[in-house]
């Protein structure tokens, strides 16, 4: 049993690492910090891997994987745009009348919708078809996977004290619509 947690945990673990849902991670943790984040990234793990393991097949058969990986990119490019045109207030009264979204709900729907037909949720789905075991492959692959993104989202905050909000927030605008463009550009032209 715990190998094949420990297993679950390394593949997801480094299937995630410099994913896009990591960079999302750091974007979201230098804006709305950390417990923010943590907190809105680990229900969405959960959900994610939950998903994955009892629903993740089905999900395919009703939408092919393009369907949701264009909703995916979509979104990354919508996030991106809307990052650069959104204004922040300076104090947190604005900036929490800004918000379309309350930012918990926000980051745990672009993260479980980011993660859709993602390389971590197919390993998942992998690992629990091979190993028939849930409830290690559902705690091993949560866990690698929130280790992964606890990485970007502690990189967020410190980056958040060095570098200006302003800086950060055109950087990951432009890295989201480029993720993107670049996922519909090799869905419609090329593997």
């Amino acid at each position: 049993m715990f190998e094949i947690f420990f297993s679950s945990f390394i593949v997801v673990f480094l299937a995630e690492m410099g994913d896009k849902t990591q960079i999302m991670s750091l974007s979201f943790s230098a804006r709305y910090g950390l417990w923010t984040t943590l907190s809105a990234i680990f229900a969405a793990i959960l959900i994610n891997t939950l998903i994955a393991i009892a629903a993740g097949t089905f999900i395919f058969k009703i939408f092919s994987g393009n369907t949701v990986q264009i909703l995916a990119y979509a979104l990354f490019i919508f996030f991106g745009v809307w990052t650069l045109i959104k204004k922040s207030g300076d104090n947190k009264e604005e900036k929490e009348k800004s918000l379309i979204i309350n930012p918990f709900i926000t980051i745990a729907v672009f993260f479980i919708i980011a993660e859709m037909g993602d390389k971590t949720q197919i390993a998942t789905m992998l690992l629990s078809i091979q190993n028939r075991s849930t409830i290690p492959i559902f705690l091993g692959a949560s866990a690698g996977l929130f280790a992964a993104n606890l990485i970007a989202v502690a990189a967020g905050v410190l980056l958040k004290k060095k570098i200006p909000y302003k800086t950060i927030k055109i950087l990951s605008a432009i890295i989201f619509i480029a993720i993107g463009s670049t996922g519909v550009i090799k869905l419609y032209f090329g593997k």
